[in-house]
């Protein structure tokens, strides 16, 4: 039986990711969020099978129960029930899925936009940069979730046009990091030897530049992952999010608040699903910041 090694090609790698998770994995609070970020993707996409009862099923008989362990309540519905007879663990469970659909939504469409702009800016610099870069510092003078509500209102509520207002809200950060990084890389000697080579400007752009410019984007990423989810549940709250009887944790947070005082568990359990998910992706974002960043690395 022969013993497979790694090639020469993929010594390196190995010994960048085994370099990349000894100082991640340092970060205590990181590997915790990654671990709770990972039991949340994981009952996100088998969610109809985890979840006891279809999101939308509801028990005439069973109105505004509360938790089992609760006085009142049943042990068939573990979280409690909410105004209209739906579980609320099952609710939860297949909201987690449409949570990190926005996250990865809009991050993608942020970050894409954002690495384009970016690009341009700081490559050609001169008019193309102040034009882009004078569109950014607009967008960015404006409150972030104020600028999303007044997107939504102009394009209709719903989920779909939350994402893209806020994706349009949280792509000047993007552009202004991938600025910073390309005009910082520019003038570097591989740069100028790719291009006395005879490389074209898009090559260098997006082959020789761009490359070296991922590890700060990454960290961005992950944390925008986080500001999407609590922007799309701020828009779902205020009713301009994600449409009942859709179980966004915004959108049941919205239809709850009337029953706040005499059955709490209506509002407590999607906010907890809120907290705990941002803080977990934030503890993420911290640990992927000390792994990559080289001036952060502990000894």
């Amino acid at each position: 039986m022969t013993e497979i090694t790694p090639t020469a090609t993929e010594r390196p790698r190995l010994a960048a990711l085994a370099e990349f998770w000894h100082y991640f994995s340092m970060n205590r609070g990181a590997v915790i969020g990654l671990v709770v970020f990972a039991i949340l993707v994981i009952v996100a996409l088998f969610a109809p099978w985890i979840a006891p009862y279809p999101a939308d099923q509801q028990f005439r008989d069973a109105l505004l129960l509360p938790p089992s362990w609760m006085e009142g309540g049943r042990s068939a519905y573990l979280l409690g029930t909410d105004p209209v007879g739906r579980d609320m663990l099952s609710r939860l469970i297949h909201g987690s899925r449409y949570s990190l659909a926005i996250g990865l939504v809009v991050v993608t469409v942020a970050l894409s936009v954002g690495i384009v702009l970016g690009v341009l800016a700081g490559y050609f610099r001169g008019w193309v940069d102040v034009v882009i870069m004078r569109v950014m510092d607009i967008i960015l003078a404006f409150p972030s979730l104020l600028l999303a509500l007044v997107l939504v209102a102009i394009m209709g509520p719903g989920l779909f046009n939350a994402m893209l207002a806020i994706a349009l809200v949280l792509q000047p950060h993007f552009a202004r990091l991938v600025r910073a990084a390309v005009m910082a890389e520019a003038g570097k000697d591989y740069v100028t030897s790719a291009r006395v080579a005879g490389a074209g400007h898009i090559r260098l752009m997006i082959k020789t530049i761009l490359p070296n410019c991922v590890a700060p984007l990454i960290v961005q990423a992950t944390l925008s992952f986080s500001n999407a989810i609590l922007e799309a549940a701020a828009l779902g709250f205020l009713g301009m999010g994600a449409q009942p009887p859709t179980p966004e944790w915004g959108t049941m947070l919205a239809s709850a608040r009337e029953f706040i005082t005499r059955a709490p568990w209506v509002v407590t359990f999607p906010g907890l699903a809120i907290l705990i998910t941002v803080l977990a992706i934030n503890l993420v974002g911290d640990g992927l910041r000390d792994a990559l960043d080289p001036k952060l690395k502990r000894s």
